[in-house]
């Protein structure tokens, strides 16, 4: 097939970049997160910087409940989205692109240190900022891996990079390095979101998708590790047991892009696997994390899990056993997107009494808490 030649649009980058860097100038207060840091380390600051909330509203201001908890608990991110899943309508977040630019301004305002406004902008089906509402037209992942050409990749990685800098977001849950093992898989096949089963493509067009993030000052977050690609169940739904179709070459293109030194934030998977963690699933598992992908691998960045509130996790293990189990596994972030069935308008502070109850009794210790708030300020260096 042939190439698509991508059209001369570094004229328009200046102008992206003026309304960038406005936005900035606008949102972001003067107190940067180690001036915060330094004035106020404890142990609330750091407990509520581990935190990622997706909550309901198109506007932030400062009555609203988000406003509150970014106020009262220090959170350190936000996951949003355009669909609202109890509901079954559009709108929740997202509306078009005057209106996110607004949004992510007043998010910024809001918080005294940079932070984290995420969304999944995978392209293809997985795609939060749609064209129907004004954002630029993308392709899916299996798209790019079939026709395997990289300027295509570098074309469309490019204008998605520019819709999420251009509006405030600072993080992309992407790409997906999940090998499409599985073509059936329900929740990563069968949906495009793989470049391929050939580990090599995966590697290739991944990188290619998170330079264009970094092009644009977009933090790139990876997934599912260890591999969600082979996988015959959705995690979403329930227990993913894949210790008799995972396989090594799954860790391929994070070996790979680890030694590139390209990956900013690993997003954990909430699948099992026998072989790895006789008990635990990956995103509890003390050997996956700090064993397979810190040890292992020598990834020493920031660990974010996926979302706490799906049912692999909420329908086998209480909220405290899951929030002890992930931290002291490794993870950094804890994301509680609050849209996969229910929503629960207290899961910020709920989620941030329990991590400071098990501090304060010594179930999860302090030195984790510190090495996690060390992580998340270094990340957070990377933004402008």
């Amino acid at each position: 097939m042939k190439c698509f030649d991508p059209p001369s649009h570094r004229s328009d980058r200046s102008a992206a970049f003026l309304l960038v860097t406005v936005a900035v100038i606008v949102s972001l207060c003067v107190c940067t997160l180690e001036t915060y840091a330094q004035s106020d380390s404890d142990l609330d600051v750091k407990i509520g910087q581990m935190l990622m909330v997706g909550f309901r509203g198109t506007s932030a201001r400062e009555q609203s409940s988000i406003a509150k908890d970014i106020h009262d608990l220090h959170l350190g991110g936000v996951i949003l989205f355009d669909f609202d899943v109890e509901k079954k309508e559009y709108g929740r977040n997202i509306v078009s692109p005057m209106q996110l630019l607004d949004l992510t301004a007043q998010l910024q305002q809001l918080s005294p240190s940079p932070l984290l406004i995420a969304v999944d902008q995978e392209g293809g089906m997985v795609t939060r900022l749609k064209s129907s509402e004004g954002f630029p037209q993308n392709v899916s992942h299996a798209y790019l891996g079939r026709i395997d050409i990289a300027d295509t990749t570098r074309y469309y990685s490019d204008l998605l990079a520019r819709s999420l800098a251009i509006v405030g977001i600072n993080v992309n849950f992407a790409p997906v390095l999940d090998l499409d093992i599985n073509p059936d898989n329900p929740v990563i096949g069968k949906l495009d979101r793989s470049f391929s089963a050939d580990q090599d493509i995966v590697t290739r067009h991944a990188g290619l998708f998170i330079d264009a993030m970094h092009n644009w000052d977009v933090l790139s977050a990876v997934k599912h590790f260890p591999g969600h690609g082979s996988s015959v169940e959705d995690s979403h739904l329930g227990f993913v047991d894949v210790t008799d179709t995972w396989s090594e070459e799954e860790l391929a293109p994070y070996r790979a892009l680890i030694a590139e030194e390209k990956l900013d934030l690993v997003m954990t998977g909430h699948i099992f696997n026998r072989n790895l963690d006789p008990e635990w699933p990956a995103t509890l598992s003390e050997s996956i994390i700090d064993g397979t992908l810190r040890e292992q691998l020598g990834f020493d960045g920031v660990v974010v899990s996926d979302d706490m509130m799906m049912r692999a996790i909420t329908e086998h293990y209480g909220l405290e056993t899951a929030i002890k189990q992930a931290v002291n596994a490794g993870v950094d972030i804890l994301i509680f997107a609050n849209n996969t069935y229910a929503y629960d308008p207290d899961i910020a502070r709920v989620a941030f009494t329990t991590l400071k109850n098990l501090v304060m009794s010594g179930d999860i210790p302090r030195a984790r808490i510190d090495e996690s708030y060390d992580r998340i300020r270094a990340l957070k260096k990377h933004l402008h």
